[in-house]
């Protein structure tokens, strides 16, 4: 056995190796992407095992996934033979088994229920129908949110350890904020069926090893070894755990990459791992560099791109690999030609012997990729969409293709669909009735309802005010614009509205995708741009007979894309007001931005290409190539064509302002410095206007002073 890990030590690299023997204290291991992170972090659990000879039953490895547990175990396993991994696990995986031995101290059971999501939604709805709660007012998002808030600050415990069920239900009952009532609803509905939600795992673990000594030193003498990975994206809790682990025999080894962290907005946060050395007395930080991912090409763009950042801690990654295709950079006039230009470069590396499995399209938002998927169906290249609906499946897409359907066709399958999207109190037992008038009278569901809009059942809901919509439209809608017809439909039916008061954003960012899709189909489609054209030329992209081909494009999120790689990478819609963000409005949220534009860049293997296309935003501003595009060094991207000078400064100038807002200027141009324009002649920098972009300049032959853009048209003296 002992030669056996000789060998495997043997293929590890210089950095890697001092990694998996650094097995006493606290130990920082600062893994960049592709640089073996995994192997590392397997290694060492055997080299614990094999050359100190620790049971596996005192070693705690914590995964970000279970599917990386299971992968880790699994090659453990073939390493060290067969022995039990069991403290291989995710965080809320090691709480389930501390639970089961020790959660009789807050007097529930140890077979108690671990809810899902779909718990916890049945949860939610028996609490809002019971309590008479109307999810426009108050939705299922917020009260999530707010019942994770309160777990988080430990407001249940109490109530799920010490207060009777019948003191909860009182409580619940007599609580008058809909926020209390709520929270207070869903802890007895958990409670009545001994369920536990996954914040409950962390935080009540938590509040065992805080208020149980005995069981806090059983649980800390038992864990000689805490390994944890992807610590860059570890919540306050997690950490905390981590750190009540470890406390007895201070041997805490953390995996990470900060340059990767962006999880922020679901609690991780970047100083636990940029200030560990910090907290953690005699901290050994390893830097694992070698990149054996990705060629040099793609790393110098990926290196220039993350070096921007200033909460960072500084290092480079070195290619292993040979220098292959230069990184591409395109920008199109319109999101169409973007597409298209996608599918050629695509269509190109096929032919050229590439598989369609081994390139990915990557994306900051879901409703980038329609688009995409138009020019995919159209010159039928397979792909795959992950962690989200294709966009002409997606409910808000299909409602409203429902609704032209309405004032086209008033088809029943559209009817259904609508009829109650927004409430119109028109639900399952009235829609029953309908259903049988219509099949005696054999008409449709629409005709039927005209017929029963007096009808004492009928008439109290809110049915009159949807027939009279449809039914003006179908009057109308032939003199409008395709555009028109969906904006005033989509208002008079109080659907866009709907939407709005639930704080579905990504949902009102798809409807606006939709509206500017339909515009661009008005442009190009000539005199075929009836409602009825528009609805068949649709049918194309709802097929959901389309075949699934295994060797398919991979289209997804990149926080989904996160810990994967592809041969080619092809990252769109790099562009202001969408990546970055349009709701960044602090220096760490930018920073964030530009560490998920370095997730993207560092998936790719072979050939990376990233693209971004001129048109409007949702609030009518225009659509400027990203800073992240400006942040990649010059020499280290081709540009295939290149952006005029007009566009550049015009593009520099919006986001000085825009960074402005939010941060400390950085500017090459300092109060006093000597200058020259081309018009005005030399002149002196008297001051920096950050509210508007723009250096203040006294020029010699002008009396007074002008305001010029940041970064345009002035040379430094001297």
């Amino acid at each position: 056995m002992e030669d056996c890990m000789d060998n495997f030590i043997d293929e590890l690299n210089e950095q890697q190796k001092e990694a998996v023997t650094a097995t006493e204290g606290y130990v920082r291991i600062i893994a960049g992407a592709g640089t073996g992170k995994t192997k590392a972090l397997t290694y060492r659990y055997a080299y614990l095992v094999d050359e100190l000879g620790i049971s596996t039953s005192n070693i705690l490895c914590v995964t970000f996934t279970n599917k990386a547990a299971r992968e880790m175990s699994k090659r453990i396993r073939q390493m060290i033979g067969d022995s039990d991994t069991g403290y291989i696990c995710t965080f809320h995986g090691f709480c389930v088994k501390l639970l089961r031995e020790d959660i009789h101290v807050i007097n529930y059971p140890q077979n108690f229920v671990v809810m899902d999501s779909e718990d916890t939604e049945e949860i939610l709805k028996t609490v809002y129908e019971n309590a008479h709660i109307q999810s426009r007012t108050y939705t299922f998002d917020m009260a999530r949110d707010h019942i994770s808030a309160m777990k988080n600050e430990m407001q249940h415990i109490a109530y799920l350890a010490d207060i009777s069920n019948d003191r909860l239900l009182a409580d619940y009952e007599n609580a008058s904020d809909i926020p209390e009532k709520v929270f207070l609803g869903y802890l007895y509905e958990q409670k009545k069926v001994y369920g536990l939600d996954y914040d409950d795992l962390i935080t009540i673990a938590l509040h065992i090893l805080r208020t149980d000594a005995e069981k806090c030193r059983k649980w800390q003498e038992r864990m000689m070894y805490v390994m944890v990975d992807e610590f860059q994206d570890v919540s306050g809790n997690q950490y905390a755990l981590a750190e009540i682990l470890s406390g007895y025999h201070r041997n805490l080894f953390i995996v990470g990459d900060p340059d990767q962290t962006i999880y922020t907005w679901r609690g991780a946060r970047i100083e636990y791992i940029l200030e560990f050395d910090k907290n953690h007395e005699n901290t050994q930080t390893i830097f694992l560099d070698t990149n054996y991912r990705s060629t040099p090409d793609i790393l110098a763009v990926s290196n220039s791109l993350i070096e921007k950042n200033r909460n960072r801690l500084p290092h480079r990654l070195v290619a292993v690999k040979p220098s292959e295709a230069r990184p591409l950079y395109v920008h199109s006039r319109t999101t169409g030609d973007e597409a298209q230009w996608v599918t050629n470069e695509i269509k190109r590396l096929v032919e050229a012997g590439t598989k369609y499995s081994d390139i990915a399209v990557l994306y900051r938002s879901h409703f980038v990729s329609r688009s995409i998927e138009e020019a995919f169906i159209k010159t039928k290249i397979p792909y795959i969409l992950y962690s989200g609906t294709e966009f002409y499946k997606r409910k808000e897409i299909k409602d409203v293709l429902a609704y032209l359907r309405m004032v086209a066709y008033a088809d029943d399958l559209s009817f259904r669909r609508v009829i109650n999207e927004p409430k119109r109190n028109f639900g399952k037992k009235r829609m029953s009735m309908l259903k049988s008038y219509c099949e005696t009278h054999r008409c449709s569901l629409y005709s039927g309802l005209q017929d029963l809009l007096e009808e004492k059942t009928v008439k109290s809901t809110g049915v009159s005010a949807f027939v009279e919509i449809i039914e003006n439209f179908r009057k109308t809608y032939k003199e409008k614009s395709l555009s028109d017809l969906v904006t005033e439909l989509m208002a008079a039916t109080g659907y866009e509205a709907m939407l709005r008061q639930a704080g579905e954003q990504e949902r009102m960012d798809n409807l606006a995708e939709l509206k500017q899709s339909i515009d661009e189909y008005e442009k190009t489609s000539g005199e075929e741009n009836t409602l009825e054209e528009y609805l068949q030329s649709i049918a194309l992209y709802t097929n959901n007979d389309r075949e699934k081909d295994k060797d398919s494009v991979t289209m997804m999120t990149i926080h989904t894309a996160k810990g994967l790689e592809f041969p080619y990478v092809f990252v769109c819609g790099v562009n202001e007001g969408i990546f970055p963000s349009k709701h960044v409005d602090t220096e760490a949220m930018l920073e964030e931005e530009r560490r998920m534009a370095y997730v993207a860049c560092t998936r790719a293997e072979r050939g990376l290409y990233i693209s971004d296309a001129e048109g409007l935003n949702y609030d009518d501003s225009f659509r400027y190539p990203s800073r992240f595009i400006f942040n990649i060094d010059r020499e280290a991207i081709d540009y295939v064509n290149e952006l005029p000078q007009r566009l550049v400064d015009d593009t520099k100038s919006y986001i000085a302002a825009n960074e402005s807002r939010y941060m400390p200027l950085d500017t090459e141009l300092k109060p006093g410095d000597r200058v020259r324009h081309k018009v005005f002649g030399e002149g002196t920098i008297t001051g920096i206007r950050g509210d508007i972009g723009c250096y203040v300049v006294k020029f010699d032959r002008v009396e007074t002073e002008r305001n010029l853009k940041i970064g345009v048209g002035l040379e430094k003296l001297g």
